[in-house]
């Protein structure tokens, strides 16, 4: 059996989509002939927030843990002087001190062996001393693992994969030229040495090929966990009240606002029964604020609650009639595949709504290329048959009001999806298996 060793930074127990992506290879691997090594840090837990990011982990010593799929090996974590800040003064003390620093290791850490994530670099690389592995492959972001990864190949003559969930220097949060030159240097010379590339979507394939001419990304799409839906699959819809559910982030160029004013105004006019939950969101506070100036109506409709572990989601998901889904546009995302594996219908918003291009064209960040579908979801939602597209508000009020008739009649919205199977992260291990068994030939 192939030995493989995967540097992943997120990966249970923390709770985050990225973390999903590599926990799923390392369960499924060995069914493929692939043996996983993950070398990850420590994950403490202790709050359920972004404090559990630079909380210093229990111990100051590896942990290993033999399990049936593979091996774990936790490094260390010691959070730099920004992260202790945080943590002893909270969010709203020495804001620009806690930026310059973490500016500084986010920098000097692909240029010195220092920085918080250098323990994962020093555990994989005393591992790999006495360990024979067949190949590497580093999953980010954090990016840092890609050059990581890199050394390592290098000093243990080992090949290495670099895995995209998300763009490197592509991401435009970084304006300044100078900064983002720095990092297209490195993505360039850190990439070029890796033996193969694979990523998440046609949108992170087409930004690494026209940086990297020479590479043609893979596509290891992500997906529903399978073993995740198993539990919820026996769970029958919510039959009191018509509920709707949305989970994870909600980005700035998602029209929530213009959703929830929809709903209020159904509330209002028609005596609508609504329940709306919210899972693991990112933006609570708009959407409080909202419901306490604006949509009076909704008050008491709408729940909020905290990051979970992604079975327990998917237990939660699966009570609702239906699932919430804003435009990702040339992103495909990684909750639609989970939300078409749960078998309750999604309601796409919106395809067509002039509020929603206006905050598309104010904050939405993409680089467009030839040929690419700048609507990825809504063909996945139709050649899968999973749901409805709302074009704008106006059809918003006559869908809901229809699958409220539905749901009334019925007391369930049905959907029977086709076509879903291979989205199951199990398939997307098989296809990569592949992959990296060709790479170490």
């Amino acid at each position: 059996m192939k030995k493989v060793l995967i540097l992943a930074y997120d990966f249970p127990p923390y709770v985050s989509v990225g973390a999903l992506r590599p926990h799923n290879w390392f369960k499924y691997f060995n069914e493929f002939g692939i043996y996983p090594i993950v070398v990850t840090r420590q994950w403490n837990n202790l709050q359920g927030t972004s404090i559990d990011y630079v909380s210093e982990s229990k111990s100051n010593k590896v942990i290993i843990e033999e399990t049936e799929f593979g091996k774990i090996i936790q490094a260390p974590f010691k959070p730099h002087l920004g992260n202790k800040l945080l943590l002893r003064f909270g969010e709203n003390k020495f804001v620009l001190l806690r930026r310059l620093i973490t500016a500084f290791f986010e920098l000097m850490q692909f240029i010195s062996p220092i920085g918080p994530k250098y323990s994962l670099f020093k555990t994989a690389d005393q591992f790999l001393k006495t360990n024979k592995v067949d190949l590497i492959i580093a999953t980010g972001d954090p990016f840092i693992l890609f050059k990581y990864a890199s050394d390592l190949s290098k000093k243990h003559k080992t090949k290495w994969v670099a895995d995209y969930r998300d763009p490197w220097s592509y991401n435009l949060t970084w304006k300044k030229p100078m900064l983002k030159f720095f990092y297209r240097t490195l993505e360039f010379n850190i990439v070029n040495s890796s033996n193969e590339v694979i990523t998440v979507s046609e949108l992170l394939a087409a930004q690494i090929n026209d940086l990297i001419k020479r590479k043609s990304p893979k596509l290891i799409q992500n997906g529903f966990d399978p073993e995740a839906l198993a539990s919820a699959k026996d769970i029958k819809q919510n039959d009191d009240i018509l509920t709707i559910s949305l989970a994870g982030t909600i980005y700035e160029w998602h029209p929530i606002i213009s959703f929830l004013s929809v709903l209020n105004d159904l509330v209002h006019q028609y005596n609508l029964k609504l329940r709306i939950n919210f899972y693991g969101i990112n933006n609570e506070i708009i959407i409080s604020d909202a419901l306490n100036s604006d949509f009076f109506h909704l008050q008491g409709s709408v729940n909020i609650y905290p990051k979970m572990k992604n079975s327990d989601i998917m237990m939660e998901l699966a009570k609702s009639n239906l699932l919430l889904l804003f435009n990702y546009y040339s992103y495909m995302g990684t909750k639609i595949y989970e939300y078409i594996g749960l078998k309750r219908k999604i309601l796409f918003c919106y395809s067509d709504e002039p509020k929603a291009r206006e905050l598309k064209d104010k904050f939405y960040v993409a680089h467009n290329f030839p040929n690419l579908s700048q609507s990825l979801q809504l063909e996945l939602i139709k050649s899968t048959d999973s749901g409805i597209i709302v074009k704008d508000e106006e059809h918003l009020k006559k869908v809901l009001l229809e699958l409220n008739q539905e749901f009334l009649t019925h007391r369930e919205i049905s959907v029977n999806p086709k076509n879903y199977e291979i989205f199951s992260r199990k398939n997307q291990t098989e296809k990569l298996a592949e992959i990296l068994k060709n790479v170490m030939g």
